[in-house]
């Protein structure tokens, strides 16, 4: 009996884990579902009140009858697809040159004084004031949607990479000189992490701003297809359930974007180096 207590108490300890994993992820489904069942719940219940005329606030089961007919037609797919394309493209290059950009600024006092004035200038211009010009230059189509969405979300993750860099304390850079470290590893073991936390706020800042920008760009027409060129084309027919069907999808790949991307990046990085909680 003695033997076997041992076996007993561990198998008891990894049963009582699971179980404490499972109420875990049920109460992160309820805090993530929460918030949605009151919107749902306020919705609906302004929906039947007639507080609006049904054809311009219409009730749930009306938006997910919408739902349901787009997507058995293989249009939201369709849509959804090109709109996932050119956000994906013009996000990866706003990524790539953002944080270049921003390491650079960082690192280089020269770097800095060039770049600098230039994003200071060019951040706090709305997005949708750059669409004529890239239209004008690169013509109607997925290149300049694709340029554009790279170009304006490419501004926070600058900001904030820089920022990141140059929040890294210095005491650091000069101890990992001093015990021999070269660029690389300086790099790799020092600055990279030290600066990772605002990489990922300007990470996450990009693609808000990317959705933005694209959504409004597609409204323009400046290329076939996209959730924000059928969001545009049901608002000339008042067809509200296909607007709000386009609006929710949206919202929806921007969730999985964050719990599915950037929490799990945080996870495996900063939160398990302890500079997170």
């Amino acid at each position: 009996m003695v033997e076997t207590a041992p076996g007993i108490s561990a198998s008891v300890a990894i049963r009582a884990a699971a179980h404490a994993r499972e109420e875990s992820r049920a109460a992160v489904v309820a805090r993530t579902a929460f918030p949605f069942l009151v919107l749902a719940l306020a919705w609906e219940v302004t929906a039947q009140l007639g507080v609006f005329p049904p054809r311009l606030f219409p009730p749930l089961e009306q938006v997910a009858a919408a739902l349901v007919r787009l997507t058995g037609d293989g249009i939201l797919p369709h849509h959804v697809l090109d709109t996932l394309i050119r956000l994906l493209a013009g996000f990866a290059l706003a990524a790539l040159s953002g944080i270049a950009i921003g390491f650079a600024m960082g690192r280089s006092r020269w770097a800095e004084d060039v770049f600098l004035p230039l994003v200071s200038i060019g951040a706090p211009i709305p997005g949708l004031a750059y669409a004529p010009l890239f239209l004008l230059w690169f013509g109607l189509g997925n290149t300049s949607a694709v340029l554009l969405v790279g170009f304006v979300s490419a501004f926070p993750v600058i900001f904030n990479t820089w920022t990141g860099v140059k929040a890294v304390k210095e005491i650091w850079v000069r101890s990992a000189l001093a015990m021999g470290a070269d660029n690389r590893r300086l790099l790799h073991h020092i600055i990279l992490p030290g600066a990772l936390p605002y990489i990922l706020t300007g990470l996450r800042l990009g693609l808000a701003q990317a959705w933005r920008i694209l959504v409004g760009v597609e409204m323009l027409a400046a290329v076939p297809w996209g959730l924000g060129w059928m969001i545009f084309g049901a608002r000339e027919f008042l067809n509200t359930d296909v607007m709000l069907t386009g609006v929710a999808v949206i919202g929806v790949i921007g969730l999985a974007l964050e719990k599915l991307v950037f929490q799990r990046l945080e996870q495996f990085t900063v939160v398990r180096w302890g500079m997170m909680s």
